[in-house]
């Protein structure tokens, strides 16, 4: 129970249905004070709080377990090690992974449970597969498919049937003081929201130069390619207009020359997507199918195939903005809500013909 409204709600169904419902907020700060402060949905001393009264009115005992360990060693240095290597990292993707559904679902199954409940907008259907949730804008399927089929068999959403507002209006009819709490959507171990601030505090300042892609001119220089991300348009500080005048987005980073490129927007556009490390559903190695390349990004279809530990997606139309460290998440329409075939962790884009 995170101290949202998304997770009360969840317990409660999960107690109407007939389980036998313990609620469990999870402290993940060493330092609790480095941590986003007030009452946000997630993480922090006061939600913490608003999940203990949530389960006070729902009628189930409720426990803090300790998580801080855990969570900075699989999430926050996953995230800094990320960037350095630069990737462009998932946090809310690697908690969903390496805390809630492997370091939570241990120790309650060791504890004598039987699955984690999470207030997660997205469906098991009868088949057990992982589907979007009705609720579009707030479908969190993509953030939830690294999940194996293991982790998905002991993994109950009570919520992926209903809409957002469906879920506030049932908080309030249960009598919920967080029924109108607003959402929580930045990064929870960032205090001060300043991304590319927290990175340097632990990556140092390392100058390194902006260049053009297509011409290889030096056009400005950065405190860190860490600070970058593939797409990015806005806070690039180039010393050099375009001769077009056009803006000029980040194309890659490589951080063994620690080096920024950019170029213009077309330049950015990609075919074939490469990633490792898939957890992958489907029945067939290969599939055609719709691929999500980033949290709330544009859906396409696509030609899929996974050999070992390597996943291979030709899009049908080309994508910008592709993200190595990101996920990439196939789904299957289906009458029932799109289905999630597999997932895998982004390694590089590329056009066709320099792919092939």
């Amino acid at each position: 129970m995170s101290g949202g409204v998304d997770s009360a709600v969840a317990a409660a169904r999960a107690r109407d249905a007939g389980h036998d419902v313990t609620g469990v907020h999870l402290a993940l700060a060493r330092n609790p004070q480095t941590f986003r402060t007030g009452a946000r949905g997630c993480c922090t001393l006061e939600d913490s709080r608003d999940a203990r009264r949530a389960a006070d009115v729902i009628g189930i005992p409720f426990y803090v377990w300790d998580m801080a360990e855990e969570f900075h060693d699989s999430v926050v240095d996953d995230f800094v090690n990320e960037y350095a290597a630069g990737r462009t990292p998932n946090p809310c993707l690697r908690c969903n992974e390496k805390i809630k559904f492997t370091a939570v679902l241990d120790r309650a199954v060791a504890l004598g449970f039987d699955a984690v409940v999470t207030g997660h907008h997205a469906r098991l259907g009868a088949d057990g597969l992982l589907r979007r949730s009705v609720d579009l804008p707030k479908d969190q399927s993509y953030v939830l498919a690294v999940l194996t089929r293991a982790q998905l068999d002991r993994a109950i959403f009570p919520l992926g049937d209903s809409t957002k507002e469906q879920v506030r209006a049932e908080a309030a009819e249960r009598g919920l003081a967080v029924a109108d709490k607003p959402d929580s959507h930045d990064i929870c171990f960032i205090s001060d929201g300043d991304t590319r601030g927290f990175l340097e505090s632990r990556l140092g300042s390392a100058p390194g130069d902006i260049v053009d892609g297509r011409t290889g001119e030096r056009l400005g220089t950065h405190n860190g390619a860490y600070g970058f991300t593939i797409g990015q348009r806005k806070g690039l500080d180039l010393r050099v207009p375009a001769a077009d005048g056009r803006p000029r987005y980040v194309l890659s980073i490589t951080p063994v020359s620690n080096t920024v490129t950019v170029g213009p927007r077309e330049d950015l556009a990609v075919d074939v997507v490469t990633a490792d490390r898939p957890i992958w559903h489907a029945a067939s190695d290969t599939t055609d199918c719709e691929v999500q390349l980033r949290a709330h990004g544009e859906v396409v279809g696509a030609s899929v195939s996974v050999t070992g530990e390597t996943l291979v997606a030709t899009l049908k139309s080309p994508a910008r903005g592709v993200a190595a460290g990101q996920a990439i998440v196939a789904y299957r329409p289906d009458p029932g809500g799109d289905i999630v075939l597999g997932s895998a962790t982004i390694t590089a884009g590329a056009r066709a013909e320099s792919h092939a």
